[in-house]
């Protein structure tokens, strides 16, 4: 299939004009590589995006080919000398600048957590005192936010068990829920005088001795009953 050409223009469309970046941008690196490492070149490669990110390529040192190539090419040779140390200063300073920042970022998680505090002033202890409270204020809302969303699921529950019991009832011809239970309370009442009365039946005398001993014995119990009957 034959690629259409495309129009030398600035895209319009964000989203198509980032795509478009990522894509070539790999494909231009992927290509000094390879120049780099087919032909034996020294390859740099430096661009910016449109938010000002740094995305480069060097088969070598990049300062030592950047220094190189003030050399060769045209114009005062000391000032762009000068260009490139201002440029490496400014890179220094700005990642000292976001050392910085990291570092500030793990002294106020420390904080947080109650460590390191000695050192702190009572304006500092103060601000940390505040930090905690909006903190517990926030936890707090999305605990009672989600006691209320257990709430409405539980109630939806019960409205389905409910639905779920009366139709029961109705299939089963339940008349009344009090008389289901009048009826299950009869029923454990007999099984347990059923009970009580078996157990009367079972003979619960200790006998220690031999079997034609107790053999003899219970004769007698029952000549001795009926006797009395």
């Amino acid at each position: 299939m034959v690629r259409g050409k495309i129009q030398m223009k600035r895209i319009e469309n964000a989203t198509s004009r980032q795509v478009t970046f990522s894509k070539r941008r790999n494909g231009l690196l992927k290509k000094a590589y390879e120049l780099s490492v087919l032909c034996e070149a020294e390859v740099a490669v430096i661009v910016f995006s449109q938010k000002g990110r740094l995305h480069e390529f060097s088969s070598t040192d990049m300062q030592k080919t950047i220094e190189r190539y003030y050399k060769h090419a045209k114009g005062g040779q000391t000032n762009n000398t000068d260009q490139v140390e201002q440029y490496m200063q400014r890179l220094k300073r700005e990642s000292a600048s976001m050392a910085k920042k990291i570092e500030h970022l793990d002294d106020s998680q420390r904080k947080l957590l109650g460590h390191g505090l000695s050192l702190c002033t009572f304006e500092e202890l103060q601000e940390i005192e505040s930090q905690l409270g909006r903190s517990l204020r926030s936890i707090r809302a999305r605990k009672a936010q989600l006691f209320v969303e257990q709430i409405t699921q539980l109630k939806a529950k019960e409205s389905l068990l409910l639905e779920e019991n009366a139709r029961l009832r109705e299939q089963y011809g339940a008349k009344n829920p009090r008389e289901v239970l009048a009826q299950e309370k009869d029923v454990v009442t007999n099984c347990s005088r059923s009970c009580q009365s078996s157990q009367t039946d079972v003979e619960t005398e200790l006998f220690i001795g031999l079997p034609e001993m107790r053999c003899s014995k219970a004769v007698k119990a029952s000549g001795v009953f009926e006797t009395q009957r």
